[in-house]
């Protein structure tokens, strides 16, 4: 649910005529966006690892040139969700997941006390990007993107891929490597231009259908609900209806693609809203974008889906999603 920070009577006001010059718009904006952003080294996307591991995940990212930040920081959200607590069915420990005899092999001392701690991040994280070096290591001289042939060593061990010439073909190591490499992209800091879509038009649509709809939290649309939407239920919906599935969360959403600056929001961008703008963990709300500084939002309890200001304190960023970004997130609620 989203705080009041600021009056809104005016934008609840807003009609049909306002948003169908905001949608039109989203071709005309795509073109004329012409502001490119720097180069240079991998940085990590706005409060995408949280504060905690920011450190860390920046430091260790770079500890050879097989890994990058980003792509560290995918990995571990992959893996933990950023939960340095989790225990996999398989025994998998920690915000890593190393399994007791790996971590026994492979964990390091990262932060020097003098014990190699599976559940303390600050062994663990550095232990992941050490273990994937090591790997890149091994993968060196087998064709193929030496990345690549890493992620796919870190799950189907890297016999297997010598042994292949590459990424090995089993589904499961082939699907773990896609998936990394997307979600890298969503974890990095913008460096390059992303297009807008016709689904993210037609997604625009789906939720200004849905103006005037009463609020309900857990909402997910369905017939039993009275076709009421949470936050994230609607925006949810809005691209499931352009057959881009989202999780259901808004801060999952957070990571279906790359994260546009403010100011070069276009309409259909998810645009998200947190106390804590450090964290994209503690993201609470989350509306679709639809120009001129507004959004379609399901904002709260008593509220209806409505227009409401996207600059306001508690704003923390955006996201233009992407097929592929979408379909390397979790889905279960």
């Amino acid at each position: 649910m989203r705080k009041v920070w600021v009056a809104v009577g005016a934008a609840v006001g807003l009609g049909l005529s306002f948003v169908m010059l905001l949608v039109v718009g989203v071709y005309i904006v795509a073109g004329n966006l012409a502001n490119g952003v720097g180069a240079g080294g991998v940085g990590l996307a706005k409060g995408a690892v949280p504060a905690a591991y920011q450190t860390l995940v920046q430091r260790w990212g770079n500890l050879c040139s097989a890994i990058d930040p980003a792509l560290l920081a995918a990995q571990l959200y992959q893996e933990s969700g950023w939960d340095p607590n989790i225990v996999s069915r398989a025994d998998a420990r920690g915000i890593a997941q190393f399994i007791p005899g790996t971590w026994a092999t492979h964990g390091i001392d990262g932060n020097g006390d003098g014990k190699r701690d599976i559940w303390d991040p600050n062994d663990a994280i550095p232990s992941a990007a050490s273990y994937d070096c090591e790997l890149a290591k091994y993968v060196k001289d087998v064709p193929g993107d030496t990345s690549d042939n890493m992620l796919a060593a870190y799950n189907a061990g890297a016999y297997r891929v010598i042994k292949a010439g590459g990424v090995p073909p089993i589904r499961e190591t082939q699907n773990y490597v896609k998936v990394i490499r997307t979600l890298a992209k969503s974890f990095a800091a913008p460096v390059t231009r992303v297009d807008p879509s016709r689904q993210a038009a037609a997604a625009i649509t789906y939720a200004q259908n849905k103006l005037g709809t009463p609020y309900l939290w857990g909402g997910n649309g369905t017939a039993d609900q009275g076709g009421r939407f949470d936050c994230s239920g609607l925006t949810k919906a809005s691209y499931d209806s352009v057959g881009v599935s989202l999780p259901r969360v808004a801060n999952d959403q957070y990571n279906a693609g790359p994260h546009p600056r403010r100011e070069e929001l276009l309409p259909g961008d998810l645009v998200f809203f947190s106390d804590d703008l450090t964290n994209s963990r503690a993201i609470r709300h989350v509306g679709i974008y639809v120009g001129g500084g507004y959004m379609i939002d399901a904002p709260r309890s008593g509220a209806v889906i409505r227009f409401d200001p996207v600059d306001t304190p508690d704003y923390f960023g955006a996201t233009r999603v992407t097929a592929d970004g979408a379909k390397a997130l979790p889905t279960s609620v």
